[in-house]
C-alpha cells in the first residue's frame, strides 16, 4: 500500500516535471449546425476573423463537458446532441496545442454579445465569410466532407 502510494507520487512528479519541459494546452471547439447544414461561427473580441466557438478545457475536465461549458459561456447555448468529430494538434508558442472538435446538432442559442464574443452568424461551409481564419476554413471543409480530415489544427 505504501509502496503503491510512493509509485503514484513518483509518477505524478515525473509527469509534472515533463509538463514543464514539454507543455501541452488542451482546447475544445464546437461546430454547431442548423437544419440547413450551416455552421455557427463567432467573431471574438480579442482575435480577428470568424472562427468556430470554443476555448480551453479546465484542469481534469472531460472534453465533452468542456465544449458544452465553453459554448454556454460564449453563446448561451443549451440542449442539443454533442458528438466527437476529431482531435487535432498544433503549436501555441512553446506548447503543443491539442484541440478536440465536436459537432453539435439540435441546440438552442440565445446569444447576446459579451466580453469574449461580439458577433455570431451561421455560415454555409461551402461559402464562409471572407475573413474566416484558415483553421476554421479547413474544419468547414472536413465537416462537409469536402476534404479529408487532417491531424493538424
Amino acid at each position: 500500500m505504501l509502496r503503491d502510494r510512493g509509485r503514484r507520487g513518483a509518477f505524478a512528479l515525473t509527469i509534472s516535471f515533463k509538463s514543464l519541459l514539454r507543455p501541452v494546452c488542451f482546447g475544445v471547439a464546437g461546430a454547431v449546425t442548423d437544419e440547413q447544414g450551416r455552421v455557427r461561427l463567432v467573431r471574438q473580441t480579442y482575435m480577428p476573423g470568424w472562427r468556430l466557438p470554443g476555448g480551453g478545457g479546465g484542469h481534469g475536465e472531460p472534453p465533452d463537458i468542456a465544449v458544452r461549458r465553453e459554448l454556454e459561456e460564449e453563446l448561451n447555448i443549451s440542449g442539443g446532441e454533442v458528438a466527437f468529430f476529431g482531435l487535432y494538434t498544433g503549436k501555441a508558442g512553446l506548447a503543443t496545442h491539442l484541440v478536440s472538435l465536436y459537432r453539435i446538432t439540435g441546440a438552442r442559442i440565445a446569444f447576446k454579445p459579451n466580453l469574449e464574443v461580439r458577433e455570431i452568424l451561421y455560415a454555409n461551409p461551402a461559402a464562409p465569410p471572407p475573413d474566416t481564419v484558415p483553421s476554421t476554413l479547413r474544419r468547414l471543409q472536413e465537416l462537409s466532407s469536402a476534404a479529408t480530415p487532417s491531424q493538424f489544427w
